[in-house]
């Protein structure tokens, strides 16, 4: 199994400590993760309340820099606020910052925040939905802004779906790093990690029957068309995910 990593609410205000350690877990074993970039982050639960304020880089220079070294940018959101209750098409979660909203609003959203992007020298055509959750309409305001990509949805191999490539994460890790071929996702929050979820990670990225790759090999694998029998089970796989984690 080939398995890359992607890091969610990665913003100025950001837990940088956390970030840091797990910035040289992946140097020390050579990956280069796709990094979701909040453009003008308003979620008061992101922000960082300890530690050395001086430890913060400029923070749209450093995310240039971590691209120049191979790592991977996608633009994850506008805000990061979930002003819906709306689990979309891959429903996840119940909440959302796009899914339910008119397509001329979620168009301006993403609009804006690829302009605070670009204005600040970060261009990128992969997005990284909070939550996970988007609709049909958050689908074809990405295509219209000029976005191809997702990272987002179940399987084994990237696939293409209403004119949009998407990188498939993983359903559960455990089962993920048994399997014997095909690619996926490990989706990290770095903000929460605690120290024996640092000393875990550590534990899988030295799991020798796991080949872990930089995220750029993930999109250079070519997508399969996914159907309309694919993307109902995809539905159904994150309905029940959503339904046994509200049971905990």
């Amino acid at each position: 199994m080939k398995i890359a990593v992607r890091l969610d609410d990665i913003a100025p205000d950001m837990d940088w400590e956390r970030f840091f350690r797990f910035k040289k877990l992946l140097d020390d074993y050579h990956i280069k993760p796709l990094i979701g970039v909040i453009p003008d982050n308003k979620d008061a639960n992101l922000k960082w309340t300890h530690g050395d304020k001086n430890q913060i880089p400029e923070f749209w220079d450093y995310m240039k820099a971590l691209g120049d070294e191979g790592w991977c940018i996608a633009m994850h959101g506008h805000q990061h606020i979930y002003s819906t209750n709306k689990g979309g098409m891959f429903p996840l979660n119940h909440f959302s910052e796009f899914a339910g909203k008119p397509y001329e609003e979620q168009l301006s959203m993403i609009r804006e925040g690829k302009k605070i992007l670009e204005t600040n020298g970060i261009f990128t055509d992969i997005f990284m939905a909070p939550a996970h959750s988007y609709d049909a309409n958050t689908l074809k305001a990405l295509r219209t802004a000029g976005f191809c990509a997702l990272t987002d949805g179940f399987g084994n191999v990237p696939y293409r779906y209403q004119g949009l490539t998407f990188y498939p994460i993983s359903f559960k890790l455990s089962r993920t790093l048994k399997k014997r071929s095909g690619y996926s996702t490990m989706v990290v929050h770095t903000g929460t990690i605690s120290d024996n979820e640092f000393d875990r990670y550590e534990k899988y990225f030295q799991n020798q029957e796991v080949e872990w790759i930089n995220y750029s090999e993930y999109l250079d694998q070519p997508p399969v068309q996914q159907s309309m029998a694919g993307r109902w089970v995809e539905w159904m796989l994150a309905t029940g995910k959503h339904i046994l984690s509200s049971l905990r």
